[in-house]
């Protein structure tokens, strides 16, 4: 039951934080589909759906596979280091913006993994796992460059090919992927080291 009620509390945590965010976002765009057209530019808010859906889910009493389970952890995850080492303090938010900002980047981040800690089932993770977590990053970057350079506006600095050159763009990336990687690797060591 508390881990029913803890995965609760993460889904209604991530299900504010998108919608305070998409209330910020429409007063700035007053359409609904520009609205939902600018959000799922971040890989920020498409990590933090499947934290609300998945953590809803284990509330309500489904039991996903642990695989998915350390795989929303570990993308969340990512969204909250990436945010404190490279995105931090870049724009100067109030009001709902920064409440939402506050929740997706910092207070989920932080939440899921160690809902995964404390609940999630151990021993289950092999080491073929980072390796198919990693494809949800890995997709996101063509998608985030093609929108950038149609749009002329990227979802984040470290990614702004216009602004620092496709190579230190790959080599951004590159650097990321190897984190997120090696993440992954000390999650299923981890989860092995608990199993015991």
């Amino acid at each position: 039951m508390a881990a029913r009620i803890a995965a609760g509390i993460i889904a209604l945590v991530a299900m504010a934080g998108l919608t305070i965010q998409y209330d910020a976002t429409y007063a700035q765009t007053g359409s609904i589909g520009a609205t939902l057209w600018t959000l799922l530019r971040f890989f920020t808010i498409l990590a933090n759906i499947p934290v609300a859906l998945l953590f809803g889910a284990i509330m309500v009493g489904r039991q996903p596979n642990p695989k998915l389970i350390a795989g929303v952890t570990l993308a969340i995850l990512l969204v909250g280091i990436v945010y404190g080492l490279l995105l931090r303090g870049l724009l100067d938010l109030s009001g709902g913006a920064l409440l939402a900002d506050t929740l997706l980047h910092k207070v989920t981040p932080v939440m899921a993994p160690l809902w995964w800690i404390a609940f999630a089932p151990k021993g289950r993770l092999d080491r073929t796992c980072p390796w198919l977590w990693a494809i949800f990053p890995l997709a996101y970057l063509p998608y985030a460059l093609v929108r950038g350079a149609i749009e002329g506006t990227y979802a984040y600095p470290f990614i702004n090919v216009a602004r620092l050159g496709i190579g230190a763009v790959m080599v951004n990336a590159v650097l990321i992927a190897l984190g997120f990687l090696l993440a992954g690797y000390a999650l299923v060591w981890l989860d092995r080291r608990m199993a015991r």
